[in-house]
């Protein structure tokens, strides 16, 4: 564990160590150093411009939260600015024409500093630069390969879309569809996990050299093994795009008194893809974020699951803004 190897290492000589292992829950130690919490109360001065990764290795969760706490101040919708990209973590400032397998068909960074932070950084540092023609949030669309100009994040759309929630339901026969499941239907699904052999977030052998994308990377390794559950949809005859956070409804039990449950959205490529051909069959993970079932009450108080009862764990997502194509099918 990683007490036990800091203890090894002997990292309680290190004060930030220690707070670690006194606060090890989402408690007031951690919230009131949050900067979305900390920004949330402070009023909105100066135009700002969010840049977020969509495959953010590193930090996924921080420019969307700062948003939520902030965007509600823009009274005027001209202060505060989300840019999202296809991209791991800083990779705005490198090439970004692809990530890992994944091909963009443009170089997406280039766009953004030029189209988009050039534009905003002159408008508001140059006495002399040209009025500035940026949107209040601009996203690359997935799958799609398209730049968005929206008016709010994620309500904000172009003429003639809506958006709403919609469920995508796990039903039987491991089938993800977008209707209920049947009363005759298998009640759930089942699965032995076995704590000392954890499945692995990452394809071995892992090295430094890859880090950047681990986020993309084709998920067969792991969905193909007997611990792990896959529903997945009928090949798509139409689109299907999704914007915001997916929301993770998960009615499970245990053996145990805890579990890390983990959930993907993952868009499934066709077997032959034309021009492409190791991409034929990839399973690309759109959206998947980790729980720690002990936290299913309060993210600050940890409390063991009862054994063997099913409860309810419900959690957000990271935020994607894709489009499954005809022809791809939807995994979870």
């Amino acid at each position: 564990s990683a007490g036990e190897l800091g203890r090894r290492r002997g990292m309680e000589q290190v004060g930030f160590w220690r707070k670690l292992l006194d606060h090890p829950s989402y408690d007031a130690f951690w919230r009131d150093q949050a900067v979305d919490k900390i920004l949330a109360k402070e009023p909105l001065k100066v135009p700002v411009m969010l840049v977020h990764s969509l495959w953010d290795q590193e930090d996924i969760y921080g420019d969307i939260a700062v948003y939520k706490a902030i965007e509600p101040k823009d009274t005027n919708n001209d202060k505060v600015f989300l840019v999202m990209g296809p991209w791991h973590h800083g990779q705005e400032i490198r090439e970004g024409s692809a990530l890992g397998a994944i091909k963009f068909n443009s170089d997406t960074a280039l766009y953004f500093r030029q189209e988009i932070l050039r534009p905003f950084l002159d408008h508001y540092l140059k006495d002399d630069a040209p009025k500035m023609n940026i949107a209040p949030v601009t996203a690359f669309e997935t799958g799609t390969n398209k730049w968005h100009r929206l008016s709010a994040w994620p309500a904000g759309c172009e003429s003639g879309c809506n958006v709403k929630l919609t469920p995508l339901y796990l039903n039987g026969g491991l089938q993800a569809e977008f209707n209920a499941p049947k009363a005759a239907e298998p009640a759930f699904e089942e699965y032995i996990s076995d704590p000392t052999k954890p499945v692995p977030f990452r394809a071995r052998p892992i090295d430094g050299t890859t880090w950047r994308q681990w986020l993309v990377d084709d998920q067969r390794e792991q969905s193909g093994r007997p611990d792990v559950l896959t529903f997945t949809s009928d090949i798509l005859t139409a689109p299907v795009k999704i914007s915001g956070e997916p929301i993770a409804n998960l009615i499970a039990s245990t053996s145990g008194t805890d579990s890390d449950w983990v959930v993907k959205v993952i868009d499934v490529y066709p077997d032959e893809v034309a021009g492409d051909p190791h991409m034929g069959g990839y399973q690309l993970a759109i959206s998947m974020d980790i729980f720690r079932g002990r936290y299913r009450e309060r993210l600050e108080t940890a409390k063991p699951i009862a054994s063997d009862k099913p409860l309810l764990y419900r959690w957000p997502l990271p935020t994607a803004t894709h489009v499954f194509l005809p022809g791809h099918r939807i995994m979870a």
